[in-house]
């Protein structure tokens, strides 16, 4: 429930700053000043509940800004599963539902400048399994079935 309402107040507050950049023409680098401030909001807010339960193996437990990237760290209980075979096994469909997901619901965001990368560590051996970085072209070429 909370990560749901952290993306909702991520998604308005990108959605707000979307909306003033329309009305009005920017100079970009005030636009690129006035979207890492809303990162920052966006990372101090979500922040404020982490770590978070997001299913039975996978936890969400740092987001953090660097520029106009938002970065995503989960840590998945891999179980009996060793490391290699979750990167072989899990991280092609992983990738695809991320991918689509975030294309869709972060659309605004992206839109406005803003890249989000998703990292994964292995929560036993600490070790990055993979990651995920979306950008607005990235999405703009894929093609959902």
């Amino acid at each position: 429930m909370r990560m749901i309402l952290s993306t909702l107040i991520t998604l308005l507050l990108l959605t707000q700053a979307t909306f003033a950049l329309e009305e009005k023409e920017y100079p970009i680098d005030k636009l690129r000043e006035q979207n890492q401030k809303i990162i920052k909001m966006v990372v101090e807010e979500i922040s404020k509940n982490l770590p978070q339960e997001v299913d039975k193996y996978t936890k969400m437990t740092k987001i953090r800004d660097e520029n106009l990237t938002l970065i995503y760290t989960f840590e998945i209980n891999t179980g009996a599963k060793s490391d290699e075979a979750v990167i072989k096994e899990d991280k092609p469909r992983m990738e695809k539902a991320i991918t689509k997901g975030v294309c869709q619901s972060s659309k605004r965001f992206l839109e406005a400048g803003v890249t989000l990368t998703y990292e994964y560590i292995s929560a036993s051996s600490k070790k990055e399994l993979f990651s995920f970085t979306m950008t607005d072209s990235k999405c703009k070429k894929l093609k959902y079935d």
